[in-house]
């Protein structure tokens, strides 16, 4: 669980993205097994734009990855990349965050119309199915 790393982003409090603030949390999950929820979508949102686009997501829940360095970059929209043995796990057009109740680093992206696009999360503990 981490510690408080912001008061005002503490505890179910979304909100946009403090780039200090996300990198000191992001450096308390660094060189321990942490579980990782990566989602990228427009999902049911290309499907409703009737312009033929094709839908496109990438999940995965509960990965377990253990991560040496990872940083938060570029001025907003963000991007996140994880630097682990033998590869990188990355997200780009992050927006906004939390530090959950449970000690979770919650990163999203919402598009111009406050849709998913993009989630990051890590978390000493799986996440609920």
């Amino acid at each position: 669980m981490l510690d408080s790393v912001s008061c005002d982003r503490e505890g179910d409090n979304v909100g946009p993205i403090d780039k200090l603030a996300v990198q000191t949390a992001i450096e308390k999950f660094v060189g321990q097994d942490v579980y990782l929820h990566l989602e990228t979508t427009n999902g049911a949102y290309a499907a409703h734009r009737g312009d033929n686009s094709m839908a496109v997501c990438a999940y995965i829940r509960n990965g377990k990855i253990r991560f040496e360095r990872g940083s938060i970059q570029g001025d907003g929209p963000y991007r996140v990349g994880l630097k682990m043995d033998g590869g990188w796990t990355y997200a780009e057009g992050l927006t906004d965050w939390e530090i959950d109740g449970e000690g979770r680093l919650l990163l999203a992206g919402n598009d111009s119309e406050g849709r998913l696009a993009v989630a990051l999360e890590l978390s000493t503990t799986p996440f609920p199915m």
